[in-house]
């Protein structure tokens, strides 16, 4: 791994996208890293919740590396568009593992495209977020025309994208595109204390819960079937009968994850 870096420590893992140089910024090595990390880590059981960030103050992904398509074609276009989003973006959002996104900074293009793939967000008061892509005579291609509509809201998707403007941390929090915002200092530590939380729940109701949510996201698919469907499978699960049988018990649940 040349471009990121992965550190664990009590069934929580810190993935840092680290280009300092260019701002963070997302090229096909560096996307390729992160799907074989995110990959490694859901197959690893002793991680219950990652957390992904960026090296330094100032991005947390300032955007692709455009000097890599600058020249494309139609079809080179589309073809990376869809290929990053399978290995990485579609890839993070299905992933069974809780993936957060502590944004350090700027999340621009592909940054924030990225950043809305995770389950949720949480940002540092100086951070910066934004869909540039049209003043480069181009649209977001990994997904985010469609994520932060589904986050923020068409209008303001719409505002966001076609002014190419940037939005603070605050703006971002009452826009419901990221849950909390804390000092950058605190970042870090913040977020690991809501995976801590996670990591004491049942990682297999987590999952299930995961993909119950994204089910409504999906065309053709009815969420409230999947919901149900994955509520009575739980029924089945060890961790179904040790969390009942801990409240019952009157003690804390000690889940086997199965």
């Amino acid at each position: 791994m040349e471009n990121i870096l992965i550190e664990k420590q009590d069934n929580i893992a810190v993935v840092t996208i680290n280009r300092p140089t260019k701002l963070n910024a997302l090229n096909k090595a560096t996307i390729q890293e992160l799907h074989d990390g995110f990959k490694a880590l859901s197959e690893d059981k002793s991680i219950k919740a990652i957390i992904i960030t960026g090296s330094g103050e100032k991005a947390f992904v300032a955007g692709a590396d455009i000097s890599e398509f600058a020249n494309f074609s139609i079809a080179e276009g589309q073809q990376l568009a869809a290929e990053g989003q399978a290995l990485l973006f579609d890839f993070v959002q299905n992933l069974s593992t809780p993936v957060i996104a502590a944004v350090n900074g700027f999340a621009l293009g592909g940054g924030l495209e990225l950043a809305m793939a995770c389950h949720f967000r949480i940002a540092s008061t100086n951070a910066k977020m934004g869909l540039p892509e049209v003043t480069l005579g181009v649209i977001p291609g990994y997904g985010g025309t469609q994520r932060l509509a589904q986050l923020v809201g068409k209008g303001r998707a719409m505002e966001m994208i076609m002014t190419a403007g940037m939005i603070d941390a605050e703006t971002a929090k009452n826009y419901g595109l990221v849950n909390h915002v804390v000092p950058q200092a605190e970042l870090l530590d913040f977020t690991k204390g809501i995976a801590a939380k996670i990591t004491k729940n049942s990682s297999v109701a987590i999952a299930k819960a995961i993909q119950a949510i994204n089910a409504n996201y999906i065309d053709g698919v009815n969420g409230y079937q999947v919901e149900i469907e994955n509520f009575g499978t739980s029924f089945g699960t060890e961790d179904f009968k040790e969390g009942t049988t801990a409240f019952l018990e009157k003690r804390k649940a000690a889940f086997p994850g199965r």
